[in-house]
């Protein structure tokens, strides 16, 4: 006669800890959003021959936004990126707590995340709606439209992204999961995005906001892949 293993044996515990979901894969979800986000700086581009800064002349944004639909493509492409991003935070704060984070990492990137996906969202939608001609012809609104969605899909996002990678490397260096330089590195770039928010007063530096934002998101990727699902035993520690 066969012993049926219980939940209770450690093989039983051992058993049915695999067996529980982990939802989908981080790293894969990191890879569409930061695809999809250079797939929209990409349409952003080659719509306007270059990309159009909303503190520049009024003529050169009247210009830029009579591109509407590869600035509607550019917009929906960053709309869809925020999408796997907001996935990504919640699967990973879950992931987190099933590894032992019992510290505020995980909630504090959860908030992050989810905070960097909706203003990305918005951010898309007042592109979106600047990309048609009847409201992009108008100077004021242009100008308007334009600071909003750079203050929310520049300082926003990239303030909330830092939140995020914040999140995930302190837990992962505390317990360990996953190489220490990749820890540190996501801790170095968490602190670029948390100063970027200076650039609301000190225009010099704007150029943090590109380099935080495409940085995290490869950092997310990094950190999707090598993340693990379940914390090792102490047999396999000493193998």
């Amino acid at each position: 006669m066969t012993a049926t293993l219980s939940s209770d044996s450690p093989r039983g515990a051992a058993g049915t800890r695999s067996r529980r979901p982990t939802g989908p894969p981080l790293g894969v979800l990191a890879a569409i959003s930061l695809g999809l986000a250079l797939a929209a700086l990409a349409a952003a581009v080659v719509a306007g021959r270059g990309y159009a800064s909303p503190f520049a002349p009024t003529g050169q944004l009247l210009d830029y936004h009579r591109h509407g639909v590869a600035l509607r493509l550019s917009a929906t492409l960053q709309f869809g990126s925020a999408v796997p991003l907001g996935i990504f935070a919640a699967t990973a704060y879950t992931r987190l707590l099933r590894l032992g984070a019992r510290v505020p990492g995980p909630s504090i990137g959860f908030f992050g995340g989810v905070a960097a996906s909706l203003m990305l969202m918005i951010s898309a939608s007042a592109g979106w709606v600047l990309s048609h001609p009847e409201v992009g012809g108008d100077p004021a609104v242009t100008r308007a439209l334009s600071l909003f969605a750079f203050l929310t899909g520049g300082v926003g996002f990239v303030v909330g992204l830092g939140l995020l990678l914040a999140g995930l490397a302190v837990p992962t260096l505390i317990l360990r999961l996953a190489p220490r330089w990749l820890a540190w590195t996501g801790l170095a770039v968490a602190v670029v995005c948390e100063v970027g928010f200076l650039a609301m007063a000190i225009p010099g530096l704007q150029v943090l906001l590109p380099v935080g934002r495409y940085a995290g998101l490869a950092w997310l990727v990094g950190i999707g892949f090598l993340l693990p699902t379940r914390r090792p035993t102490a047999r396999e520690g000493r193998r």
